[in-house]
């Protein structure tokens, strides 16, 4: 008994996955749960488990393509026997003449219907009633043509007649190119783009995050549809509309050439769709983490008998972050329009770095989270994330992001934001330094202390600078206490 396996809905926002690696070839045997093959999307990239036991006799769809949600990729034969052989089209039905008046023709075949339905010219529609003579139709145009070819599949196994041209309703191609991403519908909305005026270039012609910024970058001034009554539509930022194309590169003879892998062209969307979107603004702290460097040091052994995992310093930072978002509710916020939507939930995002690119797991929740609930909800995400086992809601509805350069020995950096965030949190390296400090009497003096950079980058469109000062000092402040339950 054959099997079709299918592309899988990774996320309620994700529309296709593009195909990174097939785990297995035709006529491999594969075991039920067995990875199957490697997808990347706008989310996470996965390995796919076969949904059951048998031979892989067909694969459809090759490496590198973008393949929609639930279409079928690839055939498994459960009784491990060999493909069968495709069924030939059925035969074009031929030319039937115009019946007589008063004859009642019979109904066409589903074979037959499907047949007509792929050539140039429309077959005549047979219906209960008796067919008038008529002039011969005009050719189909080519949405025309897809939609009674779409028709023609219904079950009742009867094709609908072509559309006229001043018809009201939407043509089989603009619901193609409106069937969009909800981060592309969004880029559109926030310039005043419509879509349906693009060429997509994603599956069946969907318009993809490339070709609206494409389009963007491109300086064309988009033409905007008419607000209803009532409301203000505002104008497209200047910068969106008349940024020039990016000039073309050559490569230089000696130069190395290779192809952005999924996961790296989704990083460099991003990016950029946040530098165009946020007013980026960063500010930096210098934060003493020597008590917490000590309360560490004390646990370490007790906790990972206890718990079973490593004591970091994150843990104790995510909690300072979830206390300092509590009393500053704007840095767990989104924007649409000209609205704030402060979200309830507070889900930290961490970045982890793979040896392929990036990704963000979130820690769901994390303000209900203990010290132990958040090292070991971040440790197990991470170890996760390097293997490709991370599922898609594990990775969608962050609130707030941190991201920890420092492990890799930088100071401090600029972190852009990850949107629809309006902040994110760069964590420097914890090292030991000279500093002064004031004694209880007023005496100055140097003392070796553990410390590190924290930047924070915040949407200067919604959070002013007082702010951003008063939440970073915060968490300066929950820090420097040392006073956390273990």
């Amino acid at each position: 008994m054959a099997t079709e396996v299918v592309m899988p809905q990774m996320g309620e926002s994700i529309a296709e996955g593009t195909i990174t690696k097939w785990l297995k070839n035709v006529g491999d045997h594969v075991d039920r749960d067995e990875p199957l093959f490697e997808i990347s999307t706008d989310k996470v990239d996965a390995e796919i488990p076969s949904p059951a036991a048998g031979t892989l006799t067909e694969v459809k769809f090759k490496e590198g393509e973008t393949v929609e949600v639930n279409t079928v990729v690839a055939v498994l034969d459960g009784d491990g026997a060999k493909p069968e052989a495709k069924r030939e089209a059925a035969p074009p039905a031929p030319e039937e003449t115009a019946a007589p008046a008063e004859t009642k023709p019979a109904p066409l075949e589903p074979a037959k219907v499907e047949a007509s339905a792929t050539v140039d010219r429309p077959k005549p529609v047979i219906t209960a009633e008796p067919p008038r003579p008529a002039p011969p139709p005009a050719p189909l145009h080519k949405t025309e043509v897809k939609t009674l070819v779409k028709k023609s599949e219904h079950p009742s196994g009867t094709a609908a007649p072509p559309r006229s041209p001043d018809s009201t309703e939407v043509s089989a191609e603009d619901l193609r190119r409106t069937k969009s991403s909800p981060l592309v519908r969004k880029i559109a909305e926030e310039h005043g783009i419509d879509i349906k005026q693009l060429e997509g270039t994603g599956m069946s012609g969907r318009v993809t995050k490339n070709d609206i910024l494409s389009y963007i970058e491109s300086g064309v001034t988009p033409a905007r549809a008419a607000a209803p009554a009532g409301t203000s539509l505002q104008p497209a930022p200047p910068d969106a509309v008349a940024m020039p194309p990016a000039l073309p590169i050559k490569a230089a003879e000696g130069d190395r050439v290779e192809q952005m892998s999924v996961m790296r062209k989704k990083i460099a969307d991003h990016m950029v769709l946040s530098r165009r979107t946020s007013a980026h603004v960063t500010t930096v702290y210098e934060i003493d983490m020597t008590k917490i460097a000590k309360v560490r040091d004390e646990n370490r052994d007790a906790f990972l008998e206890r718990t079973g995992t490593k004591l970091t310093f994150m843990p104790f930072i995510f909690k300072a972050v979830t206390d300092a978002i509590r009393k500053f509710p704007i840095f767990n916020s989104q924007v649409t329009g000209e609205q704030i939507i402060y979200k309830r939930d507070i889900n930290l995002g961490m970045a982890v770095a793979l040896d392929w690119g990036l990704i963000v797991p979130v820690i769901k929740r994390a303000d209900d989270l203990s010290i132990s609930g958040l090292a070991r909800a971040a440790n197990d995400l991470a170890d996760r994330a390097r293997t490709k086992q991370l599922k898609p809601d594990e990775v969608g509805g962050g609130t707030f992001t941190i991201t920890n350069p420092g492990v890799f020995g930088g100071l401090f950096g600029t972190p852009i934001i990850n949107q629809p965030q309006v902040a994110i949190l760069g964590i420097g390296k914890i090292e030991k330094r000279a500093v002064v400090l004031t004694s209880a009497d007023g005496e100055d003096y140097i003392a070796i202390r553990q410390l590190a950079y924290f930047a924070l980058s915040f949407d200067h469109r919604i959070i002013d600078g007082s702010d951003a000062e008063k939440f970073l000092a915060y968490i300066k402040e929950r820090l420097e206490s040392g006073q956390f339950a273990i």
